[in-house]
């Protein structure tokens, strides 16, 4: 069967599509984590939908890469949806007003792009690639975005976007405060980078049984009449 009558290459080339209309549709710059995530998101993929079309295989490449993708942006959409917006409903503002295409922007980086992109790690190929020492690794691009944004803003004072978000600017609360806000999320995104790792985990376990019961290896063929 050809890779281009399998769903799998649709889909990872509807994540691109998703990741590079909603970036073009963006008047944001590339302080912000939603833009870095993005790109991150709309390079792998484009990669993958590539590497699918070059070796004739459902499978996307780097899948230890896929999964770090796949935790920036979920940690994109919730901050967005729980942090940023506070759980508005973000479909209004799609069908009119003057800020329709940053809506819509908005709702392919935060929402749609995320959720294909979970549904991709949950349910296609390959399965059971993530490792628990992946954790720490994918840990240090969200973390090491909040530092960068610190150090950032004591060294260049003019710098045009300090604190691209409210809970790292410590000009009101001070950076006590701040310095709170990067544990709590440290916190969270341990645990959210577990749970990408756990339905990587939950994935495999489902397909195991959902797969149709095969002949046990051990079975002895039957031997043809006339033969010994």
């Amino acid at each position: 069967m050809s890779v281009w009558t399998r769903p799998a290459l649709w889909w990872r080339l509807a994540v691109a599509l998703s990741a590079g209309l909603g970036l073009v549709l963006s008047n944001s710059s590339l302080v912000y984590f939603t833009i870095e995530s993005n790109v991150i998101v709309l390079g792998y993929f484009a990669s993958a939908v590539y590497w699918m079309v070059r070796r004739g295989t459902v499978d996307a490449p780097a899948p230890r890469l896929r999964g770090a993708a796949t935790l920036y942006i979920t940690i994109t959409g919730l901050v967005a949806h729980v942090l940023l917006n506070h759980g508005a409903n973000p479909l209004p503002g799609l069908g009119s007003g003057p800020e329709q295409l940053q809506n819509w922007s908005s709702f392919l980086l935060h929402y749609t792009t995320p959720v294909l992109v979970l549904a991709d790690w949950l349910c296609l190929k390959p399965r059971n690639a993530s490792r628990w020492r992946d954790l720490p690794l994918w840990l240090a691009f969200p973390l090491g975005y909040a530092v960068v944004t610190e150090v950032r803003a004591a060294l260049f004072p003019s710098f045009p976007l300090k604190y691209p978000y409210f809970f790292l600017d410590p000009t009101t609360e001070g950076h006590a405060w701040v310095a709170g806000q990067i544990a709590r999320l440290t916190v969270e995104f341990v645990l959210l980078a577990a749970l990408v790792i756990g339905l990587d985990r939950l994935g495999t376990l489902a397909n195991r049984k959902l797969r149709p019961a095969t002949t046990d290896a051990t079975t002895p063929t039957p031997t043809p009449a006339g033969r010994p």
